[in-house]
């Protein structure tokens, strides 16, 4: 089982997203446990202060590194391994996702405001990633997605395990289009070739749509193909 750990100002803002669907089947089997957990908890002010304004002025206001440490130190163990949601972090993809997946313990930092005081990327977190080149308002949204694309490559997690395979960049590729009932429908129908029975043929063209699809859409996919 993986557990992962969600360090956020706002747990009530990703825990709806682990409620539903394949992650709340995958935790009540006991595949996987997931935790929101609001990192106020481990402040020591009467008015649990996360924030203050940042060193050399600018705008906004900074997330403070004490509460995080405390919160982190107190739920690491030796098998975790500590991920600082940013923008300034490596890419997230689907290699990404199977390289995390092989670990036992994520907690994820997820910053607000204007980020989170640099010592907690220098001296706490064993990674830094980012799920795009775009600003969202609360790191716990790309917590969210990085831990659905994580989980669904546990074993078990999916009811056919051969659907993480079978899809979009698990093969360095976009995935091929995909049909079913009815065969006609507004007068479109189903490309014959898939209604065929030729296995072989089948396959060698949902190979073609697949790289034709990429070529079209994300041609820098192609590099290494």
């Amino acid at each position: 089982m993986i557990a992962f750990d969600i360090l956020t100002l706002f747990p009530n803002l990703c825990a709806g997203a682990f409620s539903e669907s394949v992650l709340k089947k995958a935790q009540e089997n006991r595949l996987i446990q997931i935790r929101c957990l609001n990192i106020r908890d481990w402040t020591t002010d009467k008015h649990h202060v996360t924030d203050e304004p940042p060193y050399g002025g600018g705008p906004g206001m900074v997330m403070k590194p004490e509460p995080i440490f405390a919160a982190v130190e107190s739920i690491r163990t030796e098998r975790s391994h500590v991920i600082l949601m940013g923008a300034g972090g490596r890419r997230f993809s689907q290699a990404v996702a199977a390289e995390l997946s092989r670990k036992q313990h994520l907690i994820f930092i997820c910053g607000h405001y204007e980020g989170v005081d640099h010592r907690v990327a220098e001296h706490l977190a064993d990674d830094e990633i980012s799920i795009g080149d775009y600003i969202l308002s609360n790191g716990a949204v790309a917590a969210a997605v990085v831990v659905d694309a994580v989980a669904r490559l546990i074993p078990g997690v999916l009811g056919d395990s051969a659907s993480a395979v079978d899809e979009s960049f698990s093969s360095g590729l976009l995935e091929y289009p995909q049909y079913t009932r009815p065969q006609l429908f507004r007068g479109w129908s189903v490309p014959e070739i898939l209604l065929s029975g030729h296995h072989r043929a089948i396959r060698e063209w949902r190979e073609h749509q697949a790289q034709r699809k990429t070529r079209e859409r994300r041609p820098d996919l192609m590099e290494g193909q």
